[in-house]
């Protein structure tokens, strides 16, 4: 079965095609800068053909016109004819409470994802392009939307609900959804399997940590509690985003600086996080070249993100009576050998045991990077969102087909 996943921005459209029975990518890229000027396709195929192709490309349907064509041509397709992609895959932001786990995308369900677009303004009316392209372009390939906020639709209410009235929760639904589901899933399930241990038995705690970040609580296989909130700007110091701050300093700020709600929406998603504190960049890797050379703001700014990191862990030990494994993910987590000793200094007390020199240099592997008498097994382990998105839609398909 070949699938085609998507995860579509605003301006940008991710790709990868599957060959989901041989576990193999044949193609994947990315299509830049929709609607804007020197737009562009980038793409790399499974025998590591690469090519950068520009053109003028309007809005999604024409960039999906763009990468279905590439995919066929002669020269640098995969595939003969599109009726081969047997499905496609969308990732999307947000579901709400409507949606507990991934599901076909038919006019019903389309609906209700258009319905949590005032959840997340800026994510999914950009998903929804992605689906209404392929709709007009592949109208008889079925299609699957996997929800970053499915996997999190098992907290329990005092986890989920904020000290807001009710009436707001049940009018608007101002609760904490959580994000990056797909990535805490597959690596919590992903690392049960390395260990071979039983992953509805286990304490895991999950830190997917890149340019956006979050932590979840793993117990008994279900999500107890995660940092992102309503939105994706709660939790953790990230890139951009300022992450968890008081809220009487928002209003403060609207005050003082006379701003209104969508300059202050800027300011917390834009122009905070590691790059507000630091002034130098959201690129960890900048920040911390800085700090080797003594930026003081740069050396502030990644004790701020690794006291963080480590405050969420000991809170979420706390809340499941304990952790069996800590994990670390993301574009940081996998590649900062620094960030994760930082990180898991001084924890002894959880019985974690860190080995220095095993996870030295390390980056972007599968291994376990605590000591054999640990007591918490501390591990990274590479995330593949678009595999877990690509099963989901096989398994949606054929459920589909069997008539369940």
């Amino acid at each position: 079965m070949k699938i085609l996943v998507l995860n579509c921005g605003s301006s940008s459209i991710k790709y990868q095609l599957f060959d989901i029975d041989q576990g193999s990518v044949l193609a994947k890229g990315i299509v830049e800068k929709i609607g804007l000027k020197g737009s562009f396709l980038k793409n790399e195929r499974f025998d590591g053909d690469k090519v950068k192709l520009e053109g003028e490309i309007l809005d999604h349907q024409s960039g999906f016109e763009f990468l279905l064509g590439m995919m066929i041509s002669e020269k640098r397709g995969v595939i003969s004819s599109l009726s081969e992609i047997d499905a496609v895959g969308h990732r999307l932001v947000h579901g709400g409470e409507t949606f507990q786990g991934s599901c076909y995308l038919d006019e019903v369900t389309i609906k209700g994802v258009e319905d949590c677009s005032d959840l997340a303004p800026l994510h999914n009316p950009a998903n929804l392009k992605g689906i209404y392209a392929m709709k007009n372009l592949l109208p008889d390939i079925p299609q699957v939307g996997v929800f970053d906020t499915s996997f999190h639709q098992t907290m329990p209410d005092y986890s989920f609900m904020y000290a807001l009235p009710y009436s707001l929760y049940k009018k608007y639904g101002i609760r904490r959804y959580g994000f990056h589901g797909t990535s805490h899933s597959y690596v919590s399930k992903r690392a049960c399997e390395i260990l071979a241990v039983d992953y509805k038995s286990k304490k895991i705690i999950t830190c997917h940590l890149g340019n956006g970040a979050s932590i979840t609580a793993i117990k008994d296989g279900k999500s107890l509690d995660t940092s992102m909130g309503l939105t994706p700007v709660e939790g953790l110091i990230m890139g951009t985003r300022s992450g968890d701050v008081d809220a009487g300093a928002l209003t403060l700020i609207m005050e003082k600086e006379e701003i209104d709600y969508s300059s202050l929406n800027t300011l917390l998603n834009k122009h905070s996080g590691v790059l507000g504190i630091s002034g130098i960049s959201s690129d960890m890797r900048e920040v911390e070249t800085a700090a080797a050379e003594g930026d003081e703001r740069a050396i502030l700014s990644l004790k701020m993100y690794q006291y963080r990191v480590r405050k969420y862990i000991g809170a979420y030990a706390a809340a499941m009576g304990g952790v069996d494994i800590l994990i670390f993910t993301g574009g940081i987590g996998e590649n900062s050998p620094d960030d994760r000793e930082k990180i898991c200094e001084n924890m002894e007390f959880l019985g974690l045991e860190f080995d220095k020199k095993v996870n030295t240099g390390v980056r972007g592997k599968e291994l376990i990077i605590s000591k054999k008498e640990s007591r918490v097994t501390v591990m990274i382990v590479p995330t593949n969102e678009e595999w877990v998105i690509a099963s989901e839609t096989r398994d949606i398909v054929e459920q589909m087909k069997a008539g369940k």
